[in-house]
């Protein structure tokens, strides 16, 4: 179990450090965000996230916005996540998560 909670606090991780970095770039790079490779190589990374999320909200919801839904469930599955890994180490004691 312990394990499985940890590849999915991974995962959230790495989707919400490329989430900063595609918005951080794109404030950078400006209009010309969409040519640069290393804000396409965000965006693929992103992809399956923004994807999933855009079939889960109603059609009213601007396409804009996904990304930033997107990242919010991330940060939320990332605090679940930590919580749940805390208290998994708590019970199974603290010398078997330092592993």
């Amino acid at each position: 179990m312990l394990l499985l909670v940890t590849a999915i606090k991974l995962v959230a991780e790495i989707a919400l450090l490329a989430f900063a970095g595609r918005w951080l770039l794109g404030m950078l790079a400006g209009p010309k965000r969409e040519s640069n490779v290393f804000y396409q190589m965000l965006e693929m990374l992103t992809r399956p996230f923004v994807r999933a999320v855009r079939a889960i909200t109603p059609a009213v919801v601007i396409d804009r916005h996904i990304p930033l839904a997107a990242a919010s469930l991330l940060a939320l599955a990332w605090v679940v996540a930590t919580m749940t890994k805390i208290d998994l180490c708590v019970q199974a004691g603290v010398q078997s998560c330092l592993q």
